[in-house]
């Protein structure tokens, strides 16, 4: 600014232009509230499906179990006569021994098996591609197609049979004897299977620090030591998956003994959820199947619990 002065000098003024009015900006609750449509925009297909498929058919099965319901007919409501039944059921205890004894021993063959393949294909063997590829191969093929392939082979006149005969040794009736019956399902599941947790655990044995092991041979260790105090802590993480992943798989096996045995001889092989389906589609009782499937659910939680409670002891995610 310029100014005048009495003896007629100019002098000159800076003035600071005032300050600009600070930006209007959206109060805290809009933009969280703005934050929180976006998300749910997101996430609604995935709800939706969740609530429809899930939650709905969780809810109805509850409701059903409290009920007589035949698939054809009306419904007569019995509250918790279902489960009173159910506990009073001889056949219930037999098929939960015989789906937890496959559950234990699958999921331990299966480990075993591919966490001895994993550490095979990790010694920088050649083509350790093609051999995974090969090993994943039955995973990914049709089980109802493996089943009827294996009934074939353990028929008293297939291929297991005809092999033995052929070194003088008389096979047994694999699929209608009791003694062998469960334990046939079990191979034919282990084969199955195993291959994806080959994939996983190959996977975290990639992921294992190379130097670690290579400072281990330097020391002087041993390929046990280093497998049980080195490789396994590090793999634990990995272990831990498979494992309870396995496991819950191994308490909804159907198609194995459906199509192996169909729960024979006698209940030797009937599980869980073949008990269940046939109480639903074949002895027309959706009730009492409903009342099964929560006994499912709960004992799957269960297991699944004490594995998260006791990995504390043996996982390490520490790198």
């Amino acid at each position: 600014m310029v100014t005048v002065t009495g003896l007629g000098a100019v002098t000159s003024k800076e003035v600071a232009a005032p300050p600009a009015p600070p930006a209007a900006s959206a109060p805290a609750g809009k933009k969280k509230s703005r934050q929180g449509l976006v998300a749910l925009a997101y996430l609604w297909p995935g709800l939706t499906g969740f609530a429809f498929f899930i939650l709905v058919p969780l809810i109805g099965s509850l409701v059903i179990s409290l009920f007589e319901w035949p698939l054809f007919g009306t419904p007569t409501f019995i509250g918790f006569g279902n489960y009173a039944k159910l506990f009073s059921d001889p056949t219930f205890y037999t098929v939960l021994l015989n789906t937890v004894i496959f559950a234990f021993v699958y999921t331990a063959l299966n480990l075993a098996l591919a966490l001895a393949i994993s550490l095979w294909l990790n010694t920088r063997i050649k083509f350790a591609g093609f051999w995974r590829v090969i090993f994943f191969l039955p995973a990914i093929t049709p089980m109802v197609a493996n089943a009827l392939i294996w009934r074939l082979l353990l028929s008293q006149d297939g291929l297991v049979n005809s092999v033995l005969a052929g070194v003088g040794i008389d096979g047994p009736s694999w699929l209608s004897d009791a003694n062998f019956a469960l334990i046939s399902v079990i191979t034919m599941s282990v084969w199955q299977s195993f291959g994806y947790n080959v994939i996983v655990l190959s996977a975290g044995l990639g992921s294992i620090p190379k130097e670690i092991l290579e400072a281990s041979r330097v020391d002087g260790t041993s390929a046990w030591s280093r497998l049980r105090h080195i490789i396994l802590p590090m793999l634990s993480p990995s272990l831990f998956f498979t494992m309870t992943m396995t496991m819950i798989g191994a308490f909804q096996v159907f198609v194995q003994p459906q199509i192996l045995t169909q729960g024979g001889p006698g209940e030797a092989t009937n599980t869980f959820v073949l008990y269940l389906y046939r109480n639903g589609f074949v002895f027309d009782k959706l009730g009492y199947a409903s009342a099964l499937a929560w006994i499912l659910f709960l004992v799957v939680m269960l297991i699944t619990a004490l594995q998260f409670a006791g990995q504390r002891k043996w996982v390490n995610y520490d790198k």
